[in-house]
C-alpha cells in the first residue's frame, strides 16, 4: 500500500500479524532465498528458489494455502527484499499481481559491527526479517524503503545517465592522448579539437623525431574512439532537445523547460534534476536536502561538538550537479538574493568551498519550490519562455 509523500521510514498501516504473510528474499545471480512468517504454522520457511519470479508467487500462494488449512484468514500478503542488481522490476510484477512489495534500502539496516562478523545468506535473511516486521509495525529505526518509479520513470533517467557514463570515457581517453604525448616530449597537443587527427602526422618530438609507429596507431585509435564517443553524446543531446521540441508539454518536459529559463542552468543539469529530484513526490525542503546528501554530520559526544562534513548519504549524481552549478550560479547569477548571501558570508571570514556547498544545499530547495509551487528565488534572472 503506498506510503503518503515519501515518508518511508515506517508503515502507516496498522499490521495485524495474524493475518499477514510475511515474506523476505535475498535476491543474487544464482538463486533466491526465500524466508516467511505464515499465521498459523509455528515454523519459520524457508526456501532456495532459481531465480524465477513465477516459482516465487506460487511459493507465496502455497504458504498462504498452508496458513488457511491451519485456520487463518490471509487478507495481505507482504514481500520485501534489498535495492540491488536486480532493480525494481520485481517489485513492480508482483504488485501487479496484488502482492504489497518493498524494497529495502540495505544501508538502512543496522549491522553488526564486529571486525569478523559471520555472513550467510540464511543470517541476512534472519536480519531482513526483524528488520521488515519492525517497519510493518510502524516503529522508526528499523529500515527504510525506497520509493518504487514506474518503468517510465526509470526508462526517462537513462539519457542522462548514459551521457553521464560517455562524458566520463571521454574524460579517460583525452588524459591518455595528452599522456602519451607529454611522454614524448611534445605540449599543446588538444585531442579535443576538431582537427586533432589531421595533426597527429606533423607532431614532433624534441629530438625532432615523428611518433614512433606503434604509438601512433595507438593514438589513432584512441582518436577514432574519442571521436564515435563525441556523436554519441550529440545523438543524446540531439534527441533530448527535438522531444522538448515536439512535446513541450508532455510528462516531466514542462519542469525541464521551466528550469531551462534560468540563466546558467542549461538543459542538461535541468534534465538531470527533473528526473532524479523533481520526478519524486518528496515531503519539505529537508526531505530534499537529505535526498541529495547535501546535509552535515554532526558528531557529538559528551562535550565534543564537531562537524565531519558532507553526509553523502543521498543521491551521489544530484550532489554533484548541483555543487557544479552553484560555482556557474555565481558567474551568471551576481544579483541574485542567494548568490550576495554567498558573498557576505565569504567576506566575512567562512571557507569558500564549505559556503558554496551551503549554496548547493539552498540552491536546490529554491529550485524545487520553484517547480512545485512557483516561487521565484529573489533576484533571479529568468530567461523568455519560448
Amino acid at each position: 500500500m503506498p506510503q503518503p509523500k515519501d515518508d518511508l521510514s515506517r508503515s502507516l498501516v496498522a499490521l495485524e500479524q495474524h493475518r499477514t504473510l510475511i515474506a523476505v528474499v535475498e535476491l543474487s545471480s544464482a538463486t533466491w532465498l526465500v524466508g516467511g512468517m505464515v499465521p498459523g504454522i509455528e515454523r519459520d520457511p524457508l526456501k532456495k528458489l532459481v531465480p524465477d519470479a513465477e516459482a516465487l508467487l506460487r511459493l507465496l500462494h502455497r504458504w498462504r494455502d498452508e496458513a488457511v488449512r491451519a485456520g487463518q484468514t490471509i487478507h495481505r500478503i507482504v514481500v520485501a527484499f534489498e535495492a540491488g542488481r536486480d532493480g525494481f522490476w520485481l517489485a513492480r510484477w508482483l504488485r501487479a499481481r496484488e502482492i504489497e512489495a518493498y524494497v529495502i534500502h540495505p544501508t538502512s539496516i543496522a549491522v553488526s559491527r564486529e571486525q569478523r562478523r559471520a555472513k550467510t545468506d540464511r543470517l541476512d535473511i534472519g536480519l531482513l526479517k526483524r528488520s521488515f516486521l519492525g517497519w510493518l509495525r510502524g516503529e522508526k529505526k528499523h529500515c527504510t524503503m525506497a520509493a518504487i518509479p514506474t518503468l517510465e520513470e526509470e526508462d526517462a533517467k537513462r539519457p542522462t545517465r548514459e551521457r553521464e557514463q560517455l562524458v566520463g570515457k571521454r574524460t579517460g581517453i583525452v588524459n591518455r592522448i595528452k599522456a602519451a604525448v607529454v611522454r614524448l616530449g611534445i605540449r599543446g597537443f588538444d585531442p579535443k579539437l576538431r582537427k586533432a587527427p589531421e595533426r597527429l602526422a606533423a607532431l614532433r618530438t624534441p629530438e625532432g623525431c615523428p611518433i614512433p609507429p606503434d604509438t601512433m596507431a595507438e593514438l589513432k585509435r584512441e582518436m577514432a574512439h574519442l571521436q564515435f564517443i563525441n556523436e554519441q553524446i550529440r545523438q543524446i543531446e540531439t534527441a533530448r532537445l527535438e522531444q522538448l521540441k515536439q512535446a513541450p508539454q508532455q510528462g516531466s518536459n514542462t519542469k525541464i523547460l521551466q528550469l531551462g529559463r534560468i540563466r546558467g542552468l542549461g538543459i542538461e543539469t535541468a534534465d538531470m534534476l527533473t528526473h532524479e529530484v523533481f520526478s519524486r513526490d518528496l515531503r519539505d525542503r529537508r526531505a530534499v536536502a537529505r535526498y541529495a546528501g547535501l546535509t552535515g554530520s554532526p558528531d557529538e559526544s559528551g562535550s565534543r561538538r564537531r562537524e565531519k562534513g558532507l553526509a553523502k548519504a543521498g543521491n551521489a549524481r544530484v550532489r554533484r550537479g548541483m555543487i557544479q552549478f552553484a560555482w556557474r550560479f555565481l558567474v551568471h547569477q551576481k544579483d541574485s538574493a542567494l548568490a550576495q548571501w554567498y558573498q557576505a558570508v565569504v567576506a566575512a571570514g567562512k571557507k569558500r568551498k564549505t559556503m558554496v556547498v551551503a549554496l548547493a544545499r539552498k540552491l536546490l530547495i529554491a529550485l524545487w519550490r520553484f517547480v512545485t509551487v512557483g516561487d521565484v528565488p529573489q533576484g533571479l534572472v529568468l530567461y523568455p519562455a519560448s
